[in-house]
């Protein structure tokens, strides 16, 4: 079984893995399930679109994709957000695979209900829009890990004591005379 460190360590890597025009050992072209891995034509526009991952609350795994489109390809919301849902899911696979190339270990990922995909489209201008779709995945291996930050609880106690010893009373040495209140 792998340590927290040892899984972090590995995502980390996959995500260095992953940019654009990586090649893997044999030196071919890594495919990391974005358009951008698909060949264009010389005349067609470079394809601008990147994944980011982020652990949080312990053993939760947010997978990020942003791509630019085309207003006219936008049209149909369901359609398109089922596509952008499939890109999403060709990058959990392609970040399974790495992760078992990098650590030799397999990552277990599994798409959380609570909270749903979220797309977030932006309107850069009025032919392109940028659209940003959000899922979260709970990691297989950090369950035992969970965001019980014992810091947190020190700085929280002390403070709470802290606010406790507020008091109206002034000491014996003050001399000054007292505020009117309003």
């Amino acid at each position: 079984m792998a340590t927290v460190l040892e899984i972090i360590q590995g995502l980390s890597q996959v995500a260095a893995n992953s940019y654009d025009g990586a090649h893997d050992e044999e030196g071919n072209k890594k495919e990391t399930g974005l358009r951008r891995d698909e060949e264009v034509a010389i005349r067609d526009k470079r394809v601008l679109d990147g994944f980011k991952i982020r652990l949080h609350s312990g053993n939760k795994l947010c997978v990020m994709y942003t791509t630019e489109v085309l207003l006219r390809d936008v049209g149909q919301k369901g359609k398109y957000e089922d596509e952008l849902k499939q890109v999403v899911a060709d990058i959990v696979s392609f970040i399974k695979k790495e992760y078992r190339k990098v650590t030799g270990n397999s990552l277990s990922l599994t798409e959380l209900k609570d909270p749903p995909p979220d797309l977030e489209m932006i309107q850069t201008s009025r032919i392109r829009t940028e659209a940003k779709m959000t899922c979260h995945y709970e990691v297989g291996g950090l369950e035992e890990f969970q965001a019980k930050d014992d810091l947190r609880d020190k700085r929280k106690k002390a403070s709470e004591k802290f606010m406790k010893q507020s008091t109206d009373k002034r000491p014996q040495n003050d001399t000054r005379k007292p505020e009117k209140k309003d």
